[in-house]
C-alpha cells in the first residue's frame, strides 16, 4: 500500500515522502495515528504542504530540544546497583533508569532518545548518548556503583 508519511518517521522517512508499506501496518498504526495518510491523487497534491508543515515543525522542535540539550551538558547521572565479586550487576540500569533519573533533575526526555545497544551491567562510568535528531545529539555521564 502506498502512503505518503505526515511525520517523520525513523524507520520509513520524513514527512512528506511517498513510501510503500505492508497494508497491515498502514491501516492498524500509520493511519490512525496521525502519521501518514493515503496516497490518493488529491493527497498527492498536498505533498508540498505537508513538506512545508513538517519543516515548520521541526523548527521549532529544534529550539526546544537544544534547550534540553544544554540542560544536559554536564549532568552526571549515579546509580547505586548490587553487583557480584566480578563486578557484574545482579540487574542492569536500562533507558527507563536514565529517563527517570534525569527526570529527578527536571529535564524531561522520551526512553526512544536514549541511545544504548544494551543495557548497563557492568560497574563503572560510561558516556551514554541521548539524540534527538540525527544532528542533535549530546552524552550523559551514567556511573554505577556498588550498593
Amino acid at each position: 500500500m502506498e502512503i505518503i508519511l505526515t511525520k517523520d518517521i525513523k524507520a520509513l522517512g520524513e514527512a512528506g515522502k511517498l513510501v510503500k508499506v505492508k497494508a497491515g501496518y498502514a491501516r492498524n498504526y500509520l493511519l490512525p495515528n496521525g502519521f501518514a495518510i493515503p496516497a490518493s491523487q488529491k493527497n498527492l497534491l498536498k505533498i508540498e504542504v505537508i513538506k512545508k508543515q513538517a519543516a515548520e515543525e521541526k523548527l521549532a522542535l529544534h529550539g526546544k530540544y537544544q534547550e534540553i540539550i544544554n540542560k544536559i551538558e554536564g549532568v552526571e547521572l549515579t546509580f547505586m546497583r548490587k553487583a557480584d565479586e566480578n563486578d557484574h550487576l545482579f540487574g542492569s540500569v536500562s533507558e527507563n533508569d536514565i529517563v527517570k533519573a534525569l527526570a529527578d533533575k527536571d529535564i524531561e526526555i522520551h526512553k526512544a532518545d536514549v541511545v544504548m545497544e544494551k543495557h548497563l551491567k557492568e560497574i563503572g562510568t560510561v558516556d551514554v548518548v541521548i539524540s534527538f535528531m540525527s544532528e542533535l545529539q549530546t552524552a550523559v555521564k551514567v556511573t554505577i556503583e556498588v550498593e
